[in-house]
Formats: C-alpha cells, sequence, structure tokens
C-alpha cells in the first residue's frame, strides 16, 4: 500500500519492521522486545496502574517503567521483558516450527493472544 504524507512524497509501507526498513542488525529481536513492551505497557495502562504501582507489581523501580513505557529499552534483554510479561500474569508460551519456505532463515516474531 502506499499513502501520501502532508508534502504529498509517497510512502510505502513495504515493511513490517520498521527496524528492519532503516537497516539495523537485529531488526527482528528489537521489534520483538518492541512489541513485548508495548504488551507490558497495554497491561499497566488497562489496569490503570500509576507507574509506581506497576514498578511494584514487575519488582523494578518507577525510572525503569518510565523508560520502558516511553520505548527506551537498552538494558533490557528480551528474557527479562517476557519475566516481566509474567509478572502482569500473563502466561508466555515460546514455539519452535520449521522455518516457512518463504523466508532464507529462520524468523523471531512475537504474536499476544
Amino acid at each position: 500500500m502506499e499513502v501520501t504524507n502532508q508534502d504529498e512524497t509517497p510512502v510505502s509501507d513495504g515493511f513490517s519492521n520498521v527496524f528492519e526498513a532503516l537497516g539495523f542488525e537485529g531488526s527482528e529481536e528489537m521489534l520483538a522486545k518492541a512489541q513485548l513492551a508495548h504488551t507490558i505497557s497495554s497491561i499497566i495502562r488497562h489496569r490503570h496502574l500509576t507507574q509506581q504501582e506497576a514498578a511494584e507489581v514487575l519488582g523494578t523501580t518507577q525510572p525503569k517503567v518510565s523508560a520502558l513505557m516511553n520505548g527506551r529499552l537498552s538494558g533490557l534483554s528480551m528474557e527479562r521483558l517476557l519475566a516481566l510479561v509474567n509478572r502482569l500474569d500473563r502466561d508466555v508460551e515460546i514455539r519452535i516450527s520449521k522455518k516457512s519456505r518463504n523466508h532464507e532463515a529462520g524468523r523471531l516474531s512475537v504474536r499476544v493472544a
């Protein structure tokens, strides 16, 4: 699909991963971490928790919750993000399958039910 921005420049959404589109190495992991952080933030907002209350539930500090909710994920591993999802009473299931014939290599993805 192609859309036009305010200055009439065509913009294509040919990439489903903005990190890949920008040429970042490790783009799949970056996207997965962003999706996990979004999920955590959504649960916090849905529960109407303050950042301090969320920090207590998550076993971390308010500044770290603030950073996570604002997309600053440096220093947060995938493992840590998965543990935070668990602390919010969500199950995490890891599924391994054969790669799709459409892809050259195995891929990493996050699907939220």
